[in-house]
């Protein structure tokens, strides 16, 4: 029952808001050195390694992708025009 439980308090997030350029000169330097000795991974980040990643965790993105059939622009104009065309003899009677 939650109406005899006590909540949690949340834990205390010190944000500072003034940054130590001496400080974050330092830390980026120990990462480096470490970076090259092998003991963290190296942080080359590539595009391709993205690529397509989120297209493979939706269903509607994999969906869409492996339709055949679509209705690109040019052939939407050409579809809407003939149609206009269509109109314009049936209202007036000729071309």
């Amino acid at each position: 029952m939650a109406l005899f439980q006590t909540r949690e308090p949340r834990k205390y997030r010190r944000i500072s808001m003034y940054t130590s350029e001496r400080q974050d000169r330092l830390d980026r330097l120990v990462r480096d050195v470490k970076r090259e000795m092998g003991e963290l991974p190296s942080t080359d980040i590539e595009p391709d390694h993205f690529k397509g990643k989120f297209s493979q965790f939706t269903p509607r993105a994999q969906r869409a992708g492996e339709r055949e059939h679509r209705l690109t622009w040019p052939l939407a104009l050409v579809i809407i025009m003939v149609l206009i065309l269509i109109w314009r003899y049936i209202v007036m009677g000729r071309i």
